[in-house]
């Protein structure tokens, strides 16, 4: 079988396809390990590997005095690991620059961000930016996809929907990730891959985002931190407090900000801006951001907890699964023009993700693991919030959704919220 063959689709490549019907060239990128090469790999009709054993002292020569040369291939082209010569930046712009032809080449690399000090130009108008995440359950092959968020965005509401996931299976996953290589795996051995991405951001990436000298085992105490954190909306001080008291590390505010720059500049972190609506009356809207890990198994990895270690904590396993949802729901949003935010204002009503299309259209959710109650607790807060919007200045909401980890079906309920376990949804 080969390896065009062995891919799983992902959303990603009708994302890529676009991209390049509009622009010169695309910038591919993402977290480490989420499968940029790979997609690129699907769509591109030649390849140029940078960093390729033997010939990555003559590619990064030839970058310098002729880039003309690593640039000659069918089109659209792939540069793999283009950070390595970034001088190939502008030499890409100009040909797109001088080109009648549109989709020329795609950029993918490590996540570790390129020295841009010696680009000229910015790329604008000749560039595009597409960032990959994890595999969703979608593209996993672990939701049905039987519930489409186009769908309920052009009002198809009547959903009937069957997951196939229970508890402890949705625990797994969360502790495996979404990283393509570990989805095909014995399940043993595919939980280690996450914990061997933790141990390469901790020794090796963090070090290479932004060239300052980090100790491994104070990313790491950080990385614990930040999970205990996840789904909050808390500042730098509260996470040193919690340093302090549980990892016996006393990093300062600004210290600790520079590290969690660094894990963002490299896609490990992910947060979630604030959701500003319009509404009825005059409320204090929080505006910090919520906490987030591109991927759920970045807490879990960091914090040294498995599947059976969430079945025994619902309140951890709860944090857990929302960061899954959050991964999910972005790549479902992307897909659709649209972004993933969260709402909280001064009396703590809290809405977990608020999916808003380019288009103003939008989608409130809230995330339980399931039960009666939980399921109960999340569609009152979505009617309230609901309530609150002033209709007359913006759309009202498109659906409500209590998106869930259990249950095996999708339905409607009576008061209009919808329920909808996570192995059975889609873009």
């Amino acid at each position: 079988m080969t390896k065009k063959e062995k891919y799983r689709p992902r959303i990603a490549d009708r994302l890529l396809e676009r991209k390049l019907r509009g622009k010169g060239a695309v910038l591919l990128e993402g977290a480490k390990w989420c499968g940029k090469t790979t997609t690129a790999e699907q769509i591109c009709q030649s390849v140029l590997y940078m960093s390729e054993p033997g010939k990555r002292d003559q590619n990064t020569q030839l970058a310098r005095i002729n880039p003309e040369l690593l640039l000659r291939g069918e089109k659209p082209r792939l540069i793999d690991e283009w950070q390595v010569t970034p001088q190939l930046w502008d030499a890409i712009r100009f040909e797109a620059d001088h080109s009648p032809e549109l989709g020329l080449f795609v950029l993918t690399g490590s996540c570790v961000p390129a020295d841009m000090s010696d680009v000229i130009h910015s790329g604008t108008g000749r560039f595009a930016w597409l960032k990959m995440r994890p595999m969703s359950l979608w593209e996993s092959g672990e939701s049905t996809g039987d519930v489409s968020l186009l769908n309920l965005f052009n009002g198809k509401l009547d959903v009937t929907g069957v997951s196939n996931l229970d508890l402890e299976r949705v625990a797994f996953i969360a502790c495996r990730g979404g990283w393509p290589l570990s989805i095909d795996m014995d399940d043993e051995i595919a939980l280690d891959q996450a914990y061997d991405y933790v141990s390469a951001v901790e020794k090796h990436d963090i070090q290479q985002a932004d060239g300052v000298d980090r100790d491994p085992v104070r990313v790491h105490r950080l990385l614990r931190s930040y999970s205990r954190h996840q789904g909050a909306q808390v500042n730098n001080s509260v996470i040193r407090a919690d340093l302090i008291e549980n990892e016996g590390e006393s990093l300062d505010v600004d210290t600790i900000a520079s590290y969690i720059n660094a894990l963002k500049r490299i896609f490990v972190i992910e947060d979630v801006e604030a959701w500003n609506p319009n509404l009825r009356s005059k409320t204090a809207i929080r505006s910090s951001d919520t906490r987030y890990f591109t991927d759920p198994s970045i807490a879990t990895s960091s914090l040294g907890i498995g599947p059976a270690d969430l079945i025994a904590d619902l309140n951890t396993f709860g944090l857990i699964f929302e960061t899954l949802c959050m991964r999910d729901l972005r790549v479902y949003a992307e897909a659709l023009n649209g972004n993933v935010y969260h709402y909280r204002d001064k009396n703590a009503l809290e809405c977990d993700a608020v999916i808003h299309l380019r288009d103003g259209r939008y989608g409130l959710v809230e995330i339980k693991l399931g039960g009666d109650d939980l399921i109960n607790q999340g569609a009152s807060i979505l009617l309230t919030l609901a309530e609150k919007i002033d209709t007359t200045k913006m759309k009202k909401p498109s659906f409500l959704m209590v998106l869930t980890a259990t249950g095996n079906y999708a339905y409607y309920r009576e008061d209009g919220v919808l329920v909808v376990p996570v192995g059975s949804l889609k873009d």
